[in-house]
C-alpha cells in the first residue's frame, strides 16, 4: 500500500517526509514528484511503509495536521488510472463525419 500525502510546502525534501513518517515505523520510500517544465516539486507525494498498521497510523495521526505551516492531507493513495488512448490524451476512435 501507499500513502499519498497532500497539501504539502514546495520547500519540502524527501528527507523531511521520511523524518515525519518514521515516528510511525519504518519508511521503505519516500516519492516526490516534480513538474517536468519547471522542475519544481508539485505540492505533493507518496510514502511506502514496511508494515500496513504503521500507514495505518500515520494517516491516522497526520491527515489534518499542520506541518511547515499547511494543513496536510493523507489517505491511502488510490491506485493510478490509466488514461489510454494517444499521446495527446483523449482516445484514439476517429469522430463519425471527420476526415480524420
Amino acid at each position: 500500500m501507499s500513502i499519498y500525502v497532500g497539501n504539502l510546502s514546495y520547500d519540502v525534501t524527501s528527507e523531511d517526509l521520511n523524518n515525519v513518517f518514521t515516528e510511525y515505523g519504518e519508511v521503505k520510500r519516500v516519492h516526490l514528484p516534480v513538474d517536468r517544465e519547471t522542475g519544481r516539486m508539485r505540492g505533493f507525494g507518496f510514502v511506502e511503509m514496511e508494515k500496513e498498521e504503521d500507514e495505518e497510523k500515520a494517516i491516522e495521526a497526520l491527515d489534518g495536521a499542520t506541518w511547515m505551516g499547511r494543513d496536510m492531507r493523507v489517505n491511502k493513495a488510490k491506485p493510478r488510472e490509466n488514461k489510454g488512448g494517444s499521446r495527446y490524451g483523449g482516445d484514439n476512435r476517429k469522430l463519425s463525419g471527420s476526415r480524420y
